[in-house]
């Protein structure tokens, strides 16, 4: 079991967000993101968006911390990665 998540450096509704990704599964995904406390909405196609105050929580409960290229190579290489036009399900 390994999650990845990448440092808070995306800016959206006035926070900073990290990504949080699997290179198991999708269920292996929301299992950690539930267990966080994450809510289902932040689920974007391939990812849970992260706020930056939920960052060190995500990694004192075991994701790696890994930069944002480092990340998406991981999620693609999985076969996870799904790209904007696709339909999110999972």
């Amino acid at each position: 079991m390994t999650l990845y998540i990448d440092p808070p450096t995306w800016p959206g509704h006035g926070r900073m967000w990290s990504h949080l990704v699997s290179d198991v599964s999708f269920e292996e995904l929301h299992a950690f993101a539930a267990a966080l406390g994450a809510p289902a909405r932040g689920f974007d196609r391939d990812h849970y968006d992260i706020p930056s105050d939920w960052y060190g929580k995500a990694v004192d409960a075991g994701a790696v911390e890994v930069g944002s290229k480092e990340l998406l190579r991981r999620l693609t290489e999985a076969g996870l990665r799904r790209p904007k036009g696709r339909a999110a399900q999972g």
